[in-house]
């Protein structure tokens, strides 16, 4: 850049310099090969000397290169053998280092794949914890164990689908076989409790009605069983007894259970096996619709609860943490909770006592059962004594149609014996005394009907079937006994005496047979303290204790006679009206038949043939109903002279009419009831009397003197019923002219019934006023 930046032409003078330097470089070098040349000419001279020599060493070195290399090639090819085999030998030592390193793996992987080819997911764990901790980080660098690495989780979660697949196949299969498994429980349970009741008899020990089932399970004591054998049915091929394990395999519980542990998902398949058995639960709780039609309905849904609980138990004793007493005690009371109310309501459609009863002894079993595992039954008992008032109430149906059909099947007759046999097999079923009838010969009757000894039998039959419900209640003698004595007398006091009750008020039952139904309820009422006895006998308890209550038959079969006897009361005065309204008086004749009326006569005959029926009967009750009798008839034959519609009344009317009351006073006197004293049984008629005698003898003017006062004649005539039947005589007087052949001799009589009149109605108003 110097030289062309500089002055001008400074390229040229830089040019003139350069060959001049050249120059003198040119000149050195030739001062240099003159210094030299001699040298190489000495030197050229020498090489041309050795020249040939060369040629001969050439020639003799080549001969020599070829016979060595003629001579080294087998020892070439033995060494290049040595190499390679040296070589191999040092690959071999490797591969045999690294296969060393390998198989373990490899064996160790296979055993898995065994493992998991037979199902042994639990070891296979464990083999894969080894292959993963110890043997592949040895061997980590090679592609076949970075694919196991890559394979391992993917068997760790093909194992966890496979034991949860085994863990549903479990569930699936113990929520089908729950029914039997809680059969076989069952069954043991009902073997365990009559063994125990066997074994404490043996032993002369005293047992109570109290007796539970203890916390033990299973007998397992060689002396224990062989005693229980001897107790049953001797067998040479005994069925063996079959537990929960016996019937169904655990093993994937145990399986999925230790392989979530061992994945550390523990937690996760608690959860899981709770919620599905919280579920199974509710399934297993929820009872078929029909259930309360058959027992097999109720035995399959105690089986299944049973067999459920059962399992519970065996996971929660074999298992540790995967249920917990908390958790069984919680799905238990949520069960009991759920039983109780479906019973509560299925039994409440049960009408069959019979299935009521079996009911109960599977109610029974199935407490029984559940607290040999260790679980609450209280509440199930105290559910027992609410079906045992419901049981109370199929009981009281079913004999109130049994009642009814001995009440429609019977003649209402005394029973006849006609000897002493049959005699006896009366008194066999019911405990009827009478010495005076002993002292009778035979043939002769028992003064109650057929029903007496069959309603005896049937109400002693009803104890015993409300006995069968209070067996197995773990209750005492005293509370059986307080039982039996409340359903007897609800039998009494509500089932019979309504069928009583009902009878007496059948329009079909007659005199005869409403006076028969007096006589039973007498027998009935008296045997009552046979029932009582009877109680006792059952069940030990005395009558002297304090709290023993009494039977209440008393007062129904007084209360069913009292109704027979106003229902006796009533028929009476409906056949007297029958009887009256039949009566045919013709009121405007002028002078009596001379005789009483037929209807009269028959009606007195009818009362006469009636009262006889009565021998039987207490005294009272005849004499009342006599009385009643005699005071509806006098009544009657009053209101039909008193009947609006009639409106005139002749005198011999009245003359027709005082002797048919003279017949029922006839019939009065004649004592057709005895026990009577003096002629309390006329005095019925004496309102009658006395307004007919005043007619009879037209005595007016005593009865008006005499009117008020205490010791008048015609004390029990009231005005206005003699001014009622005066008016009806006045008016057929004036119609009739009854009086006109005497009209000169009785216009005196006429004035003074005229007169009588207008007095009576004096006397009338003067007591509307008092009034």
């Amino acid at each position: 850049r110097s030289v062309y930046d500089d002055q001008p032409n400074a390229h040229q003078k830089f040019m003139e310099k350069l060959d001049a330097c050249i120059r003198n470089h040119d000149r050195e070098i030739e001062k240099m090969c003159n210094f030299h040349h001699q040298g190489f000419v000495d030197a050229i001279t020498e090489l041309l000397k050795v020249r040939a020599d060369a040629e001969k060493l050439k020639v003799q070195v080549t001969d020599t290169n070829r016979r060595l290399q003629d001579a080294g090639k087998e020892v070439i090819a033995q060494t290049e053998e040595i190499i390679r085999c040296r070589v191999q030998q040092r690959n071999i030592t490797t591969v045999v280092e690294k296969l060393q390193l390998c198989l373990p793996v490899l064996e160790m992987y296979s055993k898995l794949k065994e493992q998991m080819s037979v199902k042994r997911y639990y070891s296979a764990l464990k083999t894969m914890e080894q292959l993963e901790n110890l043997y592949l980080p040895r061997v980590s660098q090679y592609r076949f164990c970075q694919i196991m690495i890559e394979n391992l989780p993917k068997l760790r979660e093909e194992i966890k689908e496979i034991s949860m697949s085994d863990l549903k196949d479990f569930l699936e299969s113990i929520r089908k076989h729950s029914d039997r498994i809680g059969e076989t429980a069952m069954k043991q349970a009902q073997q365990q409790k009559t063994f125990s009741t066997a074994l404490q008899k043996q032993n002369n020990v005293n047992y109570g009605r109290n007796m539970h089932l203890g916390t033990n399970r299973i007998l397992e004591s060689k002396n224990e069983i062989t005693l229980k054998r001897t107790f049953e049915d001797e067998d040479e091929h005994e069925e063996e007894v079959l537990t929960a394990q016996d019937l169904v395999d655990f093993s994937p519980v145990y399986r999925c259970l230790h392989i979530y542990s061992v994945l550390g998902d523990g937690e996760i398949f608690e959860n899981y096996y709770r919620k599905q058995r919280r579920k199974q639960a509710r399934l297993v709780l929820q009872p078929q619709s029909s259930m309360h039609e058959t027992v097999e309905g109720y035995r399959r849904y105690f089986s299944q609860i049973v067999g459920f609980f059962v399992v519970e138990d065996h996971i929660l004793h074999v298992t540790q943490g995967l249920v917990t007493r908390t958790y069984t005690d919680e799905l238990w009371n949520m069960a009991l909770s759920k039983i109780i109310a479906v019973l509560r309501t299925h039994s409440s459609y049960c009408s069959d006592p019979d299935l009521v009863l079996e009911l109960k002894n599977l109610i029974v079993v199935f407490a029984d059962t559940l607290q040999g595992y260790g679980f609450p039954v209280n509440r199930l008992f105290d559910l027992l004594f609410e079906i045992r008032d419901q049981y109370n109430e199929t009981l009281l149906k079913k004999w109130s149609g049994l009642f009814k059909d001995i009440f429609e099947a019977d003649n209402y007759s005394p029973i006849p014996v006609a000897n002493e046999e049959e005699y006896r097999i009366v008194i066999s079923k019911f405990p009827f005394q009478d010495p005076e009838l002993d002292k009778q010969s035979f043939p002769k009757k028992l003064p109650m009907s057929q029903s007496v000894p069959q309603i005896y039998m049937q109400v002693k039959e009803f104890i015993y079937a409300s006995l069968k419900f209070s067996e197995s209640l773990h209750r005492s003698s005293t509370e059986i006994d307080d039982m039996l004595r409340k359903s007897t007398n609800l039998l009494l006091t509500r089932t019979l005496s309504s069928c009583l009750q009902n009878l007496i008020k059948k329009p079909h039952m007659g005199l005869t047979e409403l006076v028969q139904i007096i006589i039973n309820t007498t027998h009935l009422e008296q045997a009552c303290k046979y029932l009582e006895d009877f109680i006792s006998n059952i069940t030990n308890i005395s009558q002297l204790t304090v709290h023993t209550a009494r039977l209440y038959g008393l007062s129904t079969f007084k209360d069913a006679r009292h109704a027979a006897e106003g229902e006796i009361y009533t028929k009476l005065n409906q056949k007297i009206d029958e009887f009256i309204q039949i009566a045919d008086y013709d009121w405007t004749m002028s002078e009596s038949d001379g005789r009483a009326s037929g209807y009269l006569m028959d009606l007195i005959n009818f009362l006469r043939s009636t009262f006889q029926v009565f021998t039987h009967l207490p005294g009272k009750v005849a004499q009342t109903a006599c009385m009643s009798a005699c005071q509806h008839l006098s009544m009657s034959l009053m209101q039909m002279l008193l009947d609006s519609e009639l409106k005139q009344i002749s005198m011999g009317a009245i003359q027709q009419f005082n002797l048919d009351v003279i017949q029922c006073e006839l019939f009065a006197s004649s004592e057709p009831v005895p026990g009577f004293q003096g002629d309390t049984l006329q005095l019925a008629f004496i309102d009658l009397r006395q307004l007919l005698d005043l007619f009879m003898v037209w005595d007016w003017s005593t009865y008006l003197a005499d009117y008020g006062q205490a010791t008048s004649k015609y004390l029990r005539v009231n005005p206005s019923t003699a001014l009622t039947l005066l008016e009806k005589m006045k008016d057929s007087s004036k119609k009739n002219n009854i009086f006109a052949q005497f009209r000169k001799n009785d216009r005196d009589k006429q004035k003074l019934i005229e007169t009588v009149v207008k007095q009576l109605r004096g006397l009338v108003n003067g007591m509307s006023q008092h009034t």
